[in-house]
C-alpha cells in the first residue's frame, strides 16, 4: 500500500507545511507591527515602560520570524518520516506569549479608555 493510502502517515505532499510556515510568519510581522504602535503612541505619550515594552515585543517577533524561517526547512524531514513535526515547548512558549502580550494589550487599552 502506498504512503498516501495509509492513515498512520503524517506527511501529505500538499501545501499544509508552507502554509503553516506562512501563518507562523503572519504571526510574527503582526506582533512586530503591533509592538511598533504600542512604541509609538506610548513614546508620543511619554510612558517610557510601554514604550519599551512595545519594543520588547517588536524584539520577540523578530525572533519569532528568524526562528520560523531557519526551521522552516528542518521540518521536512520529520514530516518525510512519519513524524509529527510539532514541538511542544515552542507552541507553549508561543501560546503563553501571546496570552500575556494579549492581555497586557487589554490592559493598556483599559488604562488608556479610562484615562479620557
Amino acid at each position: 500500500m502506498s504512503a498516501r493510502g495509509r492513515p498512520d502517515v503524517v506527511f501529505d505532499p500538499g501545501l499544509q507545511h508552507e502554509r503553516t510556515a506562512l501563518a507562523w510568519e503572519r504571526s510574527a510581522i503582526a506582533s512586530m507591527v503591533a509592538g511598533v504602535l504600542l512604541a509609538r503612541y506610548a513614546a508620543q505619550t511619554v510612558h517610557y515602560v510601554i514604550a519599551s515594552v512595545g519594543v520588547a515585543w517588536v524584539v520577540v517577533g523578530s525572533a519569532i520570524l528568524v526562528w520560523s524561517g531557519r526551521h522552516y526547512d528542518d521540518l521536512h524531514g520529520p514530516l518525510r518520516a512519519g513524524q509529527s513535526p510539532v514541538h511542544p515547548t515552542a507552541a507553549r512558549i508561543l501560546g503563553i506569549g501571546t496570552i500575556v502580550f494579549t492581555g497586557f494589550g487589554l490592559a493598556l487599552a483599559i488604562l488608556i479608555e479610562l484615562g479620557r
